[in-house]
C-alpha cells in the first residue's frame, strides 16, 4: 500500500491539471540516451482516474517493446495501482507458483515498484514536452 500511495503523488507531480487535461509529454534523458514519456487519461470517473502511462520510442527490434502500464487512481484513497501492462489484465494481488502463465507470486507487487521507479526516473531526469500553465 505504501507504494501504491507514493505512486499517487508521483503521478500527480507529473500531471499538473489532472483534472481538466488529457495528455503529458516528457523528454527523459539517461547518458546518452533518450526517451519520450506519454500519459494519458483513458477514464475518468467519480472517485478514479484511469490512466496509460507509457514510454515511446522506436527501439529498432521485434521482441523487445517498450512498457505500457494502465494505472487506477483513487483519489478517495489517495493511491495509484498498476491494473494492467501490455494486454495482460486483472491482475492478482498474489499467485500460486508454478501457474500457466508464470507469473511471479508477487507480480503486481513487482509491476507497482517498476511504476514507481519509473516516475521517479522521470521526475528527476525528464522535462515536460508541453507549455504549463497554472491557474
Amino acid at each position: 500500500m505504501a507504494q501504491c500511495e507514493a505512486n499517487y503523488w508521483l503521478l500527480l507531480k507529473l500531471t499538473p491539471g489532472l483534472g481538466a487535461r488529457e495528455h503529458w509529454q516528457f523528454a527523459v534523458e539517461q547518458g546518452a540516451s533518450s526517451w519520450e514519456m506519454r500519459i494519458e487519461v483513458t477514464e475518468r470517473m467519480r472517485y478514479t482516474t484511469t490512466l496509460c502511462v507509457s514510454r515511446e520510442d522506436d527501439t529498432g527490434s521485434d521482441w523487445l517493446q517498450s512498457p505500457q502500464l494502465q494505472v487506477r487512481l483513487y483519489h478517495d484513497a489517495n493511491l495509484a495501482e498498476v491494473i494492467a501492462w501490455e494486454g495482460h489484465r486483472r491482475l492478482e494481488a498474489k499467485y500460486e507458483y508454478p501457474n500457466k502463465r508464470m507469473y511471479q507470486a508477487d507480480e503486481k507487487s513487482q509491476f507497482n515498484r517498476f511504476l514507481g521507479e519509473w516516475l521517479s526516473h522521470c521526475l528527476k531526469n525528464g522535462h515536460s514536452l508541453e507549455d504549463i500553465v497554472f491557474q
